[in-house]
């Protein structure tokens, strides 16, 4: 019987090793990554006004182009506030709601109403944000260069933990610095519910057994995936060390 049994216990365990990953690859982002809704929506206003108005026209502008250009300032202010402020907690992600829902109501409770205050009815109507296409064109370029030249940055500033190392590769000459990886604890931190929501973005601290400070890795996309990867690749190990114990 114990002789039936040992194929499909081997067989059990290759199949449980196959599915780990030789080696997950995490990368620390910089915040500016967090303003691809702004860029967009630059792109999408730039094409409207693009074929309604033509490359530079700004005037005789309808109701439709001056709608996507407050928007368009809409979510450039959210974006703003995204990179610029931590909401860690439900609470605070309320407050901010909270405060943005009074905002706009108020905003359209004046428009429609204006003889309740009209020296703010009028201030708002004479709001009308106008650009050419041009101008969006402009800035979707200058954020697709600032991405390409993130993207390159990364190249030359990333981890890779492997089952028995973790490895930092650095400098143009992919400098290389090498951890022990058995023993290696991971703590994962969302300090940003929006930038959590945007891409899965989140603080990932690695304590290597033999080193005394911990590596934080600020802003690495997907982090509960990428937690999950490196906790069944460590778990898988130790597993295989226990058995060629045995």
């Amino acid at each position: 019987m114990s002789e039936a049994s040992t194929p499909s216990t081997k067989s059990e365990k290759t199949g449980h090793h196959d599915e780990v990953p030789k080696s997950i690859y995490l990368v620390s982002y910089p915040k500016i990554v967090f303003m691809y809704p702004t860029v967009i929506a630059s792109l999408i206003v730039a094409v409207w006004m693009h074929f309604s108005h033509g490359l530079y026209e700004v005037q005789e502008i309808g109701k439709t182009s001056v709608l996507l250009g407050t928007l368009f300032l809409a979510i450039f202010s959210l974006n703003l506030v995204v990179i610029s402020f931590d909401f860690p907690r439900t609470t605070s992600l309320t407050l901010f709601f909270f405060i943005a829902a009074f905002g706009l109501g108020g905003y359209v409770l004046l428009v429609n109403f204006p003889n309740m205050l009209p020296f703010l009815s009028k201030m708002l109507s004479g709001i009308r944000p106008v650009a050419n296409a041009q101008f969006y064109y402009l800035l979707f370029g200058v954020f697709v260069v600032m991405f390409l030249l993130v993207k390159v940055g990364v190249q030359l500033d990333y981890w890779e933990v492997r089952p028995n190392e973790l490895l930092h590769h650095h400098g143009f000459l992919s400098d290389l610095e090498r951890f022990s990886a058995p023993n290696l604890r991971i703590d994962k931190e969302i300090n940003d519910l929006f930038e959590f929501m945007l891409l899965g973005s989140g603080r990932l601290i690695l304590h290597p057994s033999n080193e005394r400070r911990a590596i934080v890795l600020e802003n690495v996309f997907f982090i509960g995936t990428k937690e999950k990867s490196i906790t069944k690749m460590l778990g898988a190990l130790q597993v295989q060390v226990r058995d060629d114990s045995n």
